[in-house]
This record gives C-alpha cells, sequence and structure tokens, in this order.
C-alpha cells in the first residue's frame, strides 16, 4: 500500500499567488468602497462589505485550486451545495454586488487580470455614475395615508374635501373599524401635490378628525402624529 503524497501546488508558482490574493483584494475592497459612498437607505452593514473583500478573495483562491481540473470543480460543486445560508439579504442591489466581486474573483483566479481590472472599474464607475445622476428614479410622489375618525358621524366627505385639496388624485383601499367600534380607520392611496408635505396633509386632517391618529406612509419612511 502507497502511503505517498503529492503536494500539487507546483502547479501555480508563488508569484501566482501572490498576484490574485493581492489584486482580488484590492479590486475586492475599491468594490466595497463604492458599495458604502452609493448606499442610501439605512441598511447599511460594516459587515456585509467586509464579506464582499472576502469572497472576492476566496472565490481567486477556490479558482486557483480548481484550474481545469473538470474532477476538482465537481467536487467542489458538490462541496458548496451542502451549504445553507440563512442571512436575508436586504437589497436587491446588494445580490449584484456580491455576483460582481465573485465574476472578479474569478477572472483573477483564472488569470485573466486585465479583464478583472477592466471590468471592476469599469461596472464601479457605471454604479458611480447612476447613484450620482440617480438614474432611474420614478418621481411619483405616491403615499399611503390612514386617518382614524369617530364611528359616530360619517367623516368621508370631510376627509376628502382635504385630499382634494393637498392631492393629486387618492383613492380609497380600505375602511375598516377599530377600538371595538369607537373608531373608523380609513386608508387612501395619495399622490401629493408639489408644494405640499406629508405634514401638510396631517395638520389638515387632524382638524377634521377631532384629534385622531392620522398617518401618512412614504416609501421611505413613515409620518405619524
Amino acid at each position: 500500500m502507497d502511503f505517498s503524497f503529492q503536494d500539487l501546488s507546483g502547479t501555480f508558482s508563488v508569484a501566482d499567488i501572490a498576484i490574485a490574493m493581492s489584486l482580488s483584494f484590492v479590486l475586492s475592497a475599491m468594490i466595497g468602497w463604492v458599495y458604502r459612498a452609493t448606499h442610501r437607505n439605512v441598511s447599511y452593514s460594516q459587515s456585509y462589505v467586509q464579506t464582499l473583500v472576502i469572497l472576492g478573495m476566496l472565490i481567486s483562491l477556490i479558482m486557483l485550486v480548481v484550474g481545469s481540473n473538470i474532477a476538482r470543480a465537481f467536487a467542489l460543486v458538490g462541496a458548496l451545495s451542502v451549504v445553507r445560508f440563512r442571512n436575508a439579504i436586504k437589497e436587491t442591489r446588494d445580490v449584484g454586488f456580491i455576483f460582481l466581486v465573485m465574476g472578479v474573483g474569478m477572472a483573477v483566479g483564472t488569470r485573466f487580470y486585465l479583464l478583472a481590472i477592466v471590468a471592476a472599474v469599469a461596472i464601479s464607475l457605471i454604479i458611480v455614475v447612476m447613484h450620482r445622476f440617480n438614474w432611474f428614479q420614478l418621481n411619483v410622489r405616491r403615499q399611503v395615508v390612514k386617518v382614524q375618525v369617530p364611528s359616530d358621524e360619517d367623516y368621508t366627505a370631510s376627509i376628502q374635501d382635504v385630499l382634494i385639496r393637498h392631492t393629486d388624485e387618492f383613492e380609497l383601499v380600505s375602511m375598516e373599524s377599530i377600538r371595538a367600534g369607537a373608531l373608523t380607520e380609513l386608508m387612501y392611496t395619495v399622490k401629493i401635490k408639489k408644494g405640499s408635505e406629508p405634514a401638510d396633509v396631517i395638520s389638515a386632517l387632524r382638524e377634521r378628525n377631532h384629534g385622531q391618529s392620522v398617518t401618512v406612509l412614504t416609501g421611505y419612511d413613515q409620518t405619524d402624529l
């Protein structure tokens, strides 16, 4: 029985390893800084950005190991198929950054260095330009307005009078009895007029519903008084 082993590290040189690890780190870190600079919402995670850098380097390492060996590639697929990730991706653009660092890592690991550099820089510049000029923004100011009114009277007409003054269009979505029938909650989808703000709508509605709760829900935050 032969207990000898063969070290396959000689299939790539120390220079290959150093270049792959260094270049994948630099490009992944650059992508991480682009992600940080262009992030808009409150869901920013330092851990996620650090994971992007680690993932880029890890993919480069994996591609060095796999090389052009089909058997290793299938073994890698089998090993990764048992891994389960339970952290939910908060934004769709986060998925794009994951695939970006994976693509760059694969290019570096397979020694397409120029391709990795050009692709990382070009795509990063596109992301920065889209962020800077706010591409594909939809300037439709739609909100959801929830108004609570006493159930002993019909306040629909007075509420709609306020919405006519402050919105371009509105639609009653639901009407629900709450607090054991003491209050009625009306829910509208509205498009607030230019020059009006959610706070203006809230103030006007509170004058009509005897100080009961009024809530304006937007796509980014919630104003509640």
